[in-house]
């Protein structure tokens, strides 16, 4: 597999599953081709959680190869019950269109567009499953699948032994993946799907249904799951969601994600979410390097990708600055609170708890008694505090630190 984008999915660790990878390997060697990922659009912007696959898409362009980006108006309707306890929200196909148009954005910022052979090609399923004939397609396509088969996947197999319900809407979700990439072979000659490692029976019904109806050659690969140290689902933390719009999470934040690693996860994670070429990767891998540089490394490279370099050293630099300088960065995530209540005056446990710096009054008593609340960098002992018009002297904010690593600008308006 050498100089192969297969081969560099390989040593990144990205390759979990492939229907044929030599014959793959040999194909993409030869010529360009097209490859898809699937993206359901449950919300405005995709998280952390979607970051792998767009990896791909990135280094799939970077060898010379068409990404298609199958943004799934029609599938985002049923719900995938791959890796699923229960039935997703059922979203109004309005909200569906809006939260296509904010990923798409996302999407013209991460992949190149210069190229017109490797320039992404966006697609949205529901121009094919809206029109849709129940019967047509039951007597068409649905009578490649065995209900036999289809109890083997996974995505039902695991919701099933478990006893919880999964409705027949979700049971044809399969069925209507395997018909995208059918859709997909022949208006775009798209040869391959990618997904993760819980769409492995997905993608191959796919596979399956292109061989079966047009007797032609198809692949199917799947990247591993990703698995934390600590056993938390990638891309969750405590403030909700690592989303990649950073309307809904600052750069400053997503940079601390990463900063905020566990040691144990740096060095697969530099390999993932970097793209640092493998042999340099290497050599800073097994230095001995501090793993706290490691550790920045990694949070300025993968916000340089979503959010660009500046935001990246911004974001270092207001660590930095909160850290070991002064203490107070405009950069930080930014609070306002109006006049009229600080004439007033906020408790300090309302002033924390009803602007999410704690989830609620009685952690943020707790805080204050485990010496965890500081204002400006002067510890808060007394829970009684009030903040107001006072506190912030001759500035118009203040720095409100939860901890080491959860620091917020007050600003008065």
């Amino acid at each position: 597999m050498k100089n192969s984008f297969l081969s560099e999915m390989t040593s990144r660790g990205f390759l979990n599953q492939c229907t044929d990878l030599d014959r793959l390997n040999e194909i993409s060697n030869k010529k360009s081709i097209a490859a898809y990922i699937g993206f359901d659009c449950t919300a405005p912007s995709l998280h952390v959680g979607s970051l792998m696959q767009i990896m791909i898409l990135r280094l799939l362009q970077r060898y010379g190869h068409q990404p298609i980006v199958l943004l799934g108006g029609g599938t985002t309707l049923i719900g995938d019950p791959s890796g699923k306890d229960s039935t997703r929200k059922i979203l109004k196909q309005k909200d569906i269109k809006k939260n296509i148009l904010s990923i798409k954005k996302t999407f013209e910022k991460l992949l190149a567009s210069k190229n017109k052979k490797t320039k992404p090609v966006f697609v949205d399923n529901y121009n094919w499953l809206g029109k849709l004939k129940y019967i047509d397609f039951l007597r068409d396509v649905g009578r490649h699948f065995t209900i036999n088969k289809m109890l083997t996947f996974d995505s039902v197999k695991l919701r099933l032994d478990r006893q919880q319900s999964l409705s027949y809407m979700e049971f044809n979700y399969m069925i209507l993946q395997a018909y995208d990439f059918y859709q997909l072979f022949k208006k775009h000659n798209c040869i391959l799907q990618m997904g993760g490692s819980d769409q492995w029976g997905n993608i191959v019904n796919g596979v399956e249904l292109i061989r079966r109806i047009l007797h032609k050659e198809s692949f199917g690969l799947t990247t591993p799951l990703i698995t934390l140290s600590s056993g938390a689902k990638m891309g969750k933390t405590e403030k909700g969601a690592v989303w990649l719009d950073k309307k809904l999470f600052s750069p400053y934040d997503y940079w601390q994600f990463w900063r905020n690693t566990a040691d144990e996860d740096v060095k697969k994670f530099l390999k993932y979410f970097t793209e640092i070429k493998i042999d340099d990767l290497s050599s800073k891998i097994n230095s001995e390097r501090d793993i706290n540089e490691l550790k920045v490394l990694l949070a300025n490279e993968a916000t340089k990708i979503v959010h660009g370099e500046k935001d990246a050293k911004d974001s270092e630099n207001t660590a930095k600055e909160t850290f070991h300088g002064a203490g107070i960065s405009k950069n930080l995530p930014e609070i306002n609170i109006s006049q009229s209540k600080l004439e007033k005056g906020i408790n300090i446990l309302d002033l924390l708890s009803l602007n999410n710096i704690v989830s609620s009054k009685s952690e943020a008593r707790r805080a204050i008694k485990g010496n965890g609340i500081k204002i400006n960098n002067e510890l808060v002992v007394d829970e009684k505090k009030i903040v107001n018009k006072n506190t912030f002297k001759s500035n118009d904010y203040i720095k409100i630190s939860y901890g080491k690593k959860k620091h917020f600008i007050i600003k008065s308006n």
